[in-house]
């Protein structure tokens, strides 16, 4: 599969090169180190993959992810139909970075997701590192079978559930793996209650 690398800064090109040493069916075929850059790279070498930076120089992340789905859209799907995200399995690992910190975390393992302005904040194992996507974007490509929108601002991964408490006003208060506590509202809880029972 080949991947492009789009970063502004050299050692975050050397963290991912190493990361990705662990998985033989990723190969690198290029670097950009901008949006202008990034373009003419993805159109010479055709990858499968981006390992995209959000802020950058110039023109961010969200501004290259806008043109190639606004080109998409124009040359790519029959008229009248709209592209779907890829749904992640829990088995699929998706790509984090937090300044100098950067991990491919497995699906499963993501206990819980929070709203923090316009981007979201992903838990797994001791780290809180923020996504550069809404809450809703996330939502869209999490499966809900395995994950539930406990309320505007928390997606809880069922898997982690470890307890469930009788809350205010019909509500339920929900312990995670970790010591996590999510809050569910009288609706948020009917819907868990109607979804987790046999």
């Amino acid at each position: 599969m080949k991947a492009l690398l789009i970063d502004d800064e050299r050692r975050a090109h050397n963290e991912l090169r190493r990361m990705l040493v662990a998985h033989p069916d990723i190969e690198i075929v290029g670097e950009a180190v901008d949006v202008e850059d990034a373009l003419e790279k993805i159109a010479a070498l055709k990858p499968a993959r981006l390992f995209l930076d959000i802020p950058m120089p110039g023109a961010d992340g969200f501004s290259l992810l806008e043109q190639l789905r606004s080109h998409r859209r124009a040359t790519s799907l029959p008229e009248g139909r709209t592209q779907s995200p890829h749904r992640r399995t829990l088995e699929d690992k998706v790509f984090v970075r937090e300044s100098d910190r950067c991990w491919f975390v497995l699906v499963k393992n993501i206990r819980l997701l929070e709203s923090e302005g316009n981007y979201a904040r992903v838990s797994f194992d001791d780290c809180k590192p923020p996504l550069f996507r809404s809450l809703t974007a996330m939502v869209e490509r999490l499966d809900s079978r395995h994950f539930f929108r406990a309320n505007r601002q928390q997606v809880i991964a069922l898997a982690c559930v470890e307890a469930i408490e009788p809350w205010f006003s019909g509500g339920l208060l929900v312990k995670l793996k970790g010591g996590l506590k999510v809050e569910l509202s009288r609706r948020q809880a009917q819907d868990f209650r109607e979804k987790m029972s046999l």
